[in-house]
């Protein structure tokens, strides 16, 4: 009983030491540096003319009360996939049709990202979105079949515009597709120098939001192995 007591405290103390660890600001920050290394934030000047960008999903909801407007989780991926389109990179701008199983309520995303982009000034035309896609290998998979419909070249080369720690693993599922991806990261979560975030007395203290980062990069880590993309 006594072993078993002494096991028990020691199981306890070793959560709330990983609990702490796992809360502090600094640990999140070195984990977003590693997963978004070596990748910065292109202009597009230095992007090549491709046979489409590739907008990745990533997410939208809707809010409390009775209105129908879908809010955004961050616009990044989507307004960069509309700069790119206006610097003449490519007469193709294409949407992954993202499913969100837990609420299907929701319309896929591809069609609102086309809606909005035609309040933009984009030319229907030019605009294309997949069918429903739930994960990178789907929406890599659809982007094809779309890309093959499209151009003869067999050569199928896109800018592929998502989030900074997830565009290790997309590039990878992409290409293994045959496409040659141009990676356009956007929507970083860490900052340009890990000094400034150490000088902050802030991400020294634990914090739930610093639990919640943690925890999503290390789903990415987790998406890596699966994928086998490092």
């Amino acid at each position: 009983m006594i072993f078993f007591n002494k096991r028990k405290v020691k199981f306890i103390y070793s959560a709330f030491v990983l609990l702490i660890f796992f809360s502090n600001g600094i640990v999140a920050s070195s984990l977003w540096k590693l997963l978004e290394s070596p990748l910065k934030r292109l202009d597009y000047s230095e992007v090549s003319y491709s046979d489409g960008i590739v907008v990745l999903s990533n997410g939208r909801h809707l809010p409390p009360g009775n209105s129908k407007i879908i809010e955004w989780g961050d616009p990044d991926r989507f307004l960069s996939g509309i700069d790119l389109y206006k610097a003449n990179k490519s007469k193709r701008l294409i949407f992954t049709g993202g499913l969100n199983p837990l609420n299907p309520v929701l319309p896929l995303e591809g069609d609102i990202y086309i809606n909005e982009a035609i309040t933009m000034g984009i030319p229907k035309k030019d605009l294309f979105t997949t069918n429903a896609v739930t994960n990178t290998l789907q929406e890599a998979k659809a982007v094809k079949k779309i890309l093959n419909n499209e151009t003869s070249s067999s050569k199928k080369e896109v800018i592929l515009v998502t989030s900074a720690f997830h565009m290790k693993r997309a590039k990878k599922v992409f290409e293994k597709e045959g496409i040659v991806v141009q990676p356009f990261p956007v929507d970083f979560k860490s900052n340009k120098k890990l000094s400034s975030t150490l000088r902050n007395p802030l991400n020294w203290l634990p914090s739930s939001s610093s639990l919640n980062s943690n925890s999503l990069a290390i789903r990415e880590f987790i998406g890596r192995i699966i994928y086998r993309a490092w």
